[in-house]
């Protein structure tokens, strides 16, 4: 396993075929004023890429961009609608299909209130991650270890979290559910994009 470290793109040719997990840091929560910054991908086969962009960048990215817009590979996401947001602000792409496993959590774990990273990785794959630098500067000229080892983190567990919950999501039959929900985040986050992320559009009021 190893974490691969690349500035405004990734890599031609350097992840397998089939799902990718995807994760982003960016400078803060507003997706419009605070910049991306990071893209952590990794195609589940052992190693992550993390791919950084620096604060006047032009965020071409042909490579990365052709990954995370191609619609025969499945995107994995935690709370996909904030990076789903992100890209598509910054790098201009969809990233979809998407599978969810904040989402999946929610719609198999009634039982608990507790749908963090974290806490699925903890119960699910009895592993355990830091959250430590999740508030540090992403922006730093500068990615030190331990940002890049939490980074690479957040999309370690992704495809194994994936296999338990499409398990889950059937045996709970809320598989055609949870994928009229993934089906829809590319619209939630547009809607968040253009000013309704606070609004329930749905809502009688």
């Amino acid at each position: 396993m190893a974490v691969h470290f690349h500035e405004e793109d990734l890599p031609e040719g350097v992840l397998a075929p089939g799902p990718v997990a995807v994760d982003t840091e960016t400078m803060g929560l507003v997706t419009p004023r605070d910049r991306l910054c990071l893209v952590q991908i990794s195609d589940g086969q052992g190693d992550e890429h993390l791919v950084r962009f620096a604060v006047d960048s032009a965020f071409a990215a042909p490579n990365l961009k052709a990954v995370l817009a191609d619609p025969a590979r499945l995107k994995l996401f935690h709370f996909a609608r904030f990076d789903l947001a992100a890209i598509e602000h910054y790098l201009g792409v969809t990233a979809a299909p998407v599978f969810c496993t904040k989402i999946a959590s929610k719609l198999t774990r009634t039982y608990t209130d507790r749908h963090g990273l974290k806490n699925l990785v903890q119960e699910l794959l009895g592993a355990d991650i830091s959250k430590a630098q999740q508030s540090s500067d992403w922006g730093a000229s500068e990615i030190n270890e331990a940002q890049r080892d939490y980074a690479a983190s957040d999309v370690r567990f992704l495809h194994r979290l994936h296999e338990v919950f499409v398990t889950r999501l059937a045996r709970e039959g809320r598989s055609e559910l949870a994928q009229a929900c993934f089906d829809f985040l590319p619209t939630r986050a547009r809607l968040d994009l253009a000013g309704w992320a606070e609004q329930d559009i749905f809502s009688h009021a």
